[in-house]
């Protein structure tokens, strides 16, 4: 778009993509929200095709402004840009809305990284009572190093997280919070290409049981969203999949399914010692590593595996604890 004016570098890196910002706003609607830390305003142009009225808060002034210019351009005429503090501007304004919207400022003033949200800017755990004079309904998003436990011990009232990752790299967790919700959160994770939306499901803190097994014909390796999820046991019970081993995190069958990661077929299971690791010395091979007591770099040192061409090689424990290397061809 012509006339487009871009901020800081901070304010760039820090927004949402399209298309992970067309995913939260399909999350929600209503007539009003309100942003409380707007940015650069992606999100917010989004919010503004599911809501009738949308005000982006922002502290910083010249932010602010650029934000209102390029919504000018844009020709997006329902959202209204306000300068300064979002509990004032908030307070101020003094009236409820169907949403609001924070993604808090992942930095703190020595600009390190900061990995609690009472760490970040605004200090949403301590606001709660405050925003909820104002809305039943809380969207959050936070940087995907946030752990999910950690989260949910300082927020309450979660109904659902979401995990978005944009082809297969997670990019953030949107924490839906409800003022008078009780009960466990619903934990989705989404993963955004180019040819479709694959999403995964199950509830926080319910028992699925696993099954256990060693290698079959085909291998499923879960993908970053729902490595993120911690839904590891829930992964074997819905596809009825059996897992190597409790923290490998892969699984396997003998009938191949359609599968929410990569898939694999195993050609063959070498178990990790001297003898059976030759073939392998001077080889070309894509290493993996699940569960298993060394790093990919060691690994390529010791036995000069070189990176690339079409061998997969999972190096990883079974179910009877035993280090075993899984070499795959990849479907």
């Amino acid at each position: 778009t012509p006339n487009i004016y871009y901020p800081s570098k901070v304010s760039v890196e820090q927004t949402s993509s399209e298309k992970t910002a067309r995913y939260k706003s399909d999350l929600i609607t209503g007539n009003a929200l309100l942003d409380l830390s707007g940015g650069f305003g992606v999100d917010d142009f989004f919010f503004a095709k599911r809501f009738q009225y949308v005000t982006h808060c922002e502290i910083d002034t010249d932010l602010s402004e650029i934000v209102q210019h390029n919504f000018e351009q844009l020709g997006v005429s329902n959202i209204e840009c306000i300068s300064g503090d979002s509990e004032v501007t908030l307070a101020k304004l003094n009236k409820s809305f169907d949403w609001l919207y924070i993604d808090p400022s992942r930095r703190n003033e020595t600009k390190g990284k900061v990995f609690m949200l009472k760490d970040c800017l605004p200090n949403v755990p301590e606001q709660l009572d405050f925003y909820f004079r104002f809305s039943s309904n809380i969207m959050i998003k936070t940087a995907p190093i946030l752990d999910i436990t950690a989260g949910l011990s300082e927020l309450r009232n979660v109904k659902a997280i979401h995990i978005v990752a944009l082809e297969n790299e997670v990019k953030e967790l949107l924490w839906l919070i409800e003022k008078d919700w009780i009960g466990n959160p619903t934990i989705t994770a989404i993963n955004l290409t180019k040819d479709k939306t694959v999403t995964f499901t199950f509830e926080w803190d319910s028992v699925a049981v696993a099954e256990y097994g060693e290698p079959e014909t085909y291998l499923y390796e879960p993908n970053a969203a729902i490595m993120k999820s911690g839904g590891f046991d829930w992964i074997s019970a819905q596809f009825k999949l059996k897992k190597l081993h409790p923290h490998s995190h892969l699984y396997t069958s003998d009938n191949l399914i359609e599968f929410p990661g990569r898939v694999f077929t195993i050609d063959q299971v070498v178990p990790y010692n001297k003898a059976a690791m030759k073939p392998l010395v001077n080889q070309k091979a894509n290493i993996t590593v699940r569960n298993f007591p060394d790093t990919v770099e060691n690994i390529r040192k010791k036995w000069k595996i070189n990176d690339g061409g079409n061998c997969y090689s999972f190096f990883t424990t079974d179910v009877n604890n035993h280090k075993i290397v899984l070499l795959c061809s990849k479907l």
